[in-house]
């Protein structure tokens, strides 16, 4: 049996399934503190005897396991998080092999394995909700390195009419600080969903993520780019990110057809728990 921990800044998602995924149970768990969230997530795993924990984790994370920290949130903006023990939790309550990665590695997994990348050998997902963050896996494999991926953080060029400052508290204008959720609500004070669909805010937040997009175009070539999260689900949006993209990009390089290149995760909200009961399923 294979347990997944979807560790996301707002909620934990927690799973067990069999060793072909058939899911068994899932439950919400709201993140507050490590002590709190972690005292309900062992409440929900007490009652199953796992094999293996595949766990994607807001970050960033420590993935190097050489390092004294291997295993740890290292430096989150969520307070309460910092220089948490993540997998030693994890261990001392099951002693069972974990598999760890970031939560939008995790995605990018599922989405390969099971949903809009399946035909692919690589791709990259980005979620756009209360922070931006991205992952990708490159010929089958989550791309790592001494770190991971920390993609939401990239420097992007001003939209001509925003003047907001930016609230990421590391950088305060990158692409996370000037396009993620709260961006988007202290800008024009409202949350993204209650924003008409012709505000000019969605012009903004499109031209921020297209540049973006031509970016990791330009560095990564992956074969197909997956955008997720909660300010994803303004219809309106993925059309003018592919425009503008089109625009910034304006041929310099090849990509498939815009249709099938930009688009939106075929597992809607299951994408990060499925890639970790994946690497749960790697770990056995």
């Amino acid at each position: 049996m294979l347990g997944a921990i979807e560790a996301g800044g707002t909620k934990f998602v927690c799973a067990v399934s069999d060793n072909d995924l058939n899911n068994i149970n899932k439950i919400s768990i709201p993140t507050t503190t490590p002590e709190e969230t972690f005292s309900k997530v062992f409440d929900f795993f007490d009652e199953y005897t796992l094999d293996a924990i595949g766990i994607g984790s807001f970050g960033p994370i420590d993935i190097n396991p050489e390092s004294d920290t291997y295993g740890y949130i290292t430096s989150t903006p969520k307070t309460a998080w910092k220089h948490t023990d993540f997998i030693g939790a994890i261990k001392e309550r099951y002693s069972i092999p974990v598999g760890w990665t970031t939560d939008v590695n995790a995605a990018a997994l599922g989405e390969l394995t099971k949903g809009a990348a399946l035909e692919n050998d690589s791709c990259l997902y980005l979620t756009v909700g209360t922070g931006i963050g991205g992952g990708a896996v490159v010929n089958g494999k989550v791309l790592e390195g001494f770190g991971h991926p920390e993609v939401g953080h990239i420097l992007v060029r001003r939209h001509e009419k925003d003047t907001f400052e930016g609230f990421c508290p590391y950088h305060k204008d990158c692409l996370e600080g000037l396009a993620a959720g709260p961006a988007i609500e202290q800008r024009y004070n409202k949350k993204a969903q209650d924003l008409p669909e012709d505000s000019e805010a969605w012009d903004i937040e499109a031209y921020y993520l297209a540049q973006a997009l031509v970016s990791y175009t330009l560095t990564l070539s992956p074969e197909k780019i997956i955008l997720g999260g909660g300010v994803m689900k303004q219809k309106q949006l993925l059309p003018m990110i592919r425009e503008k993209f089109a625009a910034l990009l304006n041929d310099y390089v090849s990509t498939p057809d815009l249709e099938e290149y930009i688009v939106s995760p075929e597992l809607g909200d299951d994408a990060g728990v499925t890639g970790c009961l994946l690497l749960a399923l790697e770990e056995l």
